[in-house]
């Protein structure tokens, strides 16, 4: 019998007990606050990340801190964090450097939200229900690593664990997309959720504890 390589033995553990599906139409329901109910992601990454743009939709009347994609590695628990330290702030990590967004508040609305980052420049955009935030420098030439555990419902601590059930997010979240490159914000429509290492129209995913998939109430 041939011996399997390393990647291919990874690639079979992740996919143990992993879901493969179109969520299009659909969300991810976190109905209460805890440290066990989240949902994790399987990218299709095979190289470290020079760019990104991630988008994702959600809805919470959350008014305390919470995370809303948590993208953690061995090295650092703060790879790619996506994070609300109170209504009004966001918070993007790279490489476990952060700037922050400062939004007008508009609690107990969904919200459509789009980060985007660049090597080259260490350049950071945020772009909220399709209007520009700014932008910030951070971590210039920094590679994002690609070898991660990705969790949305729960702030990652340590690599795929260590949640505290205070900045767990309780709420839905729909349409996240992560893309390998910057795209034009500006240009991004409301229904364009398709990126080519997050796709929500072919997602793999494994979820745990209480967390429910229903159809989406908003667009």
């Amino acid at each position: 019998m041939e011996k399997l390589l390393p990647g291919v033995l990874l690639l079979v553990f992740l996919s143990e007990g992993m879901t493969h599906s179109d969520l299009g139409g659909k969300a991810f329901i976190f109905p209460e606050e805890s440290n066990t109910a989240y949902v994790s992601l399987i990218p299709r990454l095979k190289k470290p990340l020079k760019n990104f743009t991630l988008c994702l939709k959600a809805f919470t009347d959350l008014s305390r801190s919470y995370s809303l994609f948590s993208y953690s590695t061995k090295s650092r628990d703060n790879e790619l964090l996506l994070f609300v330290s109170k209504v009004g702030e966001y918070m993007l990590h790279v490489g476990n450097a952060a700037v922050t967004f400062k939004v007008p508040p508009s609690p107990y609305a969904p919200v459509h939200l789009c980060a985007s980052w660049e090597s080259a420049s260490g350049i950071a955009e945020l772009w909220v229900n399709g209007k520009p935030m700014g932008r910030k420098g951070l971590q210039k030439g920094y590679y994002v690593k690609q070898e991660a555990s990705i969790i949305l419902g729960q702030e990652q601590d340590s690599f795929g664990g260590s949640f505290d059930a205070k900045q767990s997010f309780v709420g839905e979240i729909w349409d996240v997309s992560l893309w390998d490159r910057v795209v034009p914000l500006r240009d991004m429509c409301a229904s364009c959720y398709s990126g080519n290492v997050l796709s929500w129209q072919a997602l793999t995913y494994k979820d745990k504890g209480y967390v429910v998939v229903k159809p989406k109430l908003w667009a």
